[in-house]
């Protein structure tokens, strides 16, 4: 098949939804992705933070296979080893009680909102069931997800939108206690915003928001979907601000390009959800708990110091490119914002680039580089390489 002739399939039978860019792709290994026509490109993206362990990663292909020919699926009505072996993996590596197994970020986040609102119900009942939420924030595309996300150009299109959100500026607790009332139940944030440009939280303002949660008995609730699994250094983002959430969600990158999220309750908030209350068909998939267990393995504390090294080193390198469409880096370990300078625009350079032959997001007004957690360095320098080169 050739690249015209994929899209116009595309064209002829899938809704477009996507604001594709011309670009596409075939198969990957490592850090490297190759079109139909065998061009190669060097991968800064991971699917969106999705492909944790990069492409093709024999430990994680051989343990997919090897589920797949002993069990694919079977109904949360019955044990099965993968789910069982990954929750304890996951609780003992982040501090948390309990685990809940969904299948992507957005069915997560919808989780820790039901979590929270039940929580406040089965201690105080009705009338207590807002939930806080940052500008410019970005929680997944459900109605009450896309209500949650504090960004107005979301709220258009699907109305009604759902009640019982309130947003307050990001970093300003002057804004969350105006914000704030006797319905409050919990404050859901990013640590980092994501799709809002890539824009790290203060340790000081996170630890002010988690005192004011415990004094009011709101609980904090952790958006974890894109920094969670080792993009930050840290196999979550919570464990660098000194904070023990009461409940996380994660998805993107936990089975290293199978679909599946989750959350992970803390100790007061393990027994919340009752049989009836909250389940999911897939959750816990066998085939997506065993990529994910091999994708914990992987992302071990020496790996997640490298992913740390090699964050400082891609900001440090395209700092010291100076060049003239690009302000500075911002971030935390691997999940990076590079500031576009007016007049240029971002997705323009983005294009440009996997013109070239790099593969970069945008969010917000900058571009965003999500490579591969296992990145080796000669591919980082590849990267930057034509990154140089292309925007000079």
């Amino acid at each position: 098949m050739t690249h015209e002739e994929l899209k116009e399939l595309d064209q002829a039978y899938t809704m477009q939804t996507y604001g594709r860019f011309d670009v596409d792709i075939d198969h990957g290994k490592g850090a490297a992705l190759y079109d139909l026509s065998g061009k190669e490109y060097i991968d800064f993206t991971s699917g969106i933070g999705v492909c944790s362990i990069g492409y093709a990663d024999p430990r994680w292909v051989e343990a997919i296979s090897a589920q797949a020919a002993r069990l694919a699926h079977v109904s949360n009505l019955f044990y099965t080893q993968p789910y069982a072996k990954l929750a304890k993996t996951l609780c003992t590596r982040s501090g948390m009680a309990a685990a809940f197994f969904a299948n992507s970020g957005a069915e997560s986040n919808e989780g820790l909102i039901k979590l929270a609102r039940k929580y406040s119900f089965d201690r105080y009942g009705k009338g207590r069931g807002t939930i806080l939420t940052l500008k410019n924030s970005f929680h997944g595309r459900t109605i009450s997800t896309l209500t949650a996300t504090g960004q107005d150009v979301f709220h258009n299109y699907f109305f009604p939108f759902d009640e019982g959100f309130r947003y307050a500026e990001a970093g300003d607790m002057d804004s969350l206690q105006s914000a704030a009332g006797h319905d409050v139940c919990a404050v859901l944030l990013e640590l980092v915003q994501g799709e809002g440009g890539v824009l790290p939280m203060e340790r000081e303002y996170v630890n002010e928001l988690a005192e004011l949660c415990q004094q009011r008995d709101w609980l904090l609730l952790v958006d974890e979907v894109q920094t969670g699994i080792g993009r930050t250094g840290t196999l979550f983002a919570f464990q660098q601000y000194g904070i023990q959430p009461d409940a996380v969600s994660f998805a993107k990158g936990i089975a290293g390009g199978l679909p599946m999220g989750g959350i992970l309750a803390s100790e007061r908030c393990r027994n919340v959800f009752t049989p009836g209350t909250h389940a999911t068909t897939f959750g816990g998939n066998p085939i997506c708990a065993a990529a994910a267990q091999v994708v914990l393995e992987i992302l071990d504390d020496s790996l997640l110091t490298e992913v740390t090294e090699k964050g400082a080193y891609i900001r440090e390198r395209i700092e010291r490119m100076d060049l003239e469409c690009l302000g500075g880096t911002r971030g935390l370990g691997m999940m990076i914002g590079v500031e576009v300078k007016r007049p240029y625009n971002n997705k323009e350079l983005a294009a440009r680039l996997m013109e070239q032959g790099l593969l970069v997001l945008t969010a917000g007004r900058a571009l965003r580089l999500l490579p591969p957690l296992t990145i080796r360095r000669e591919e980082i320098d590849k990267g930057l390489t034509i990154l140089e080169q292309a925007l000079a």
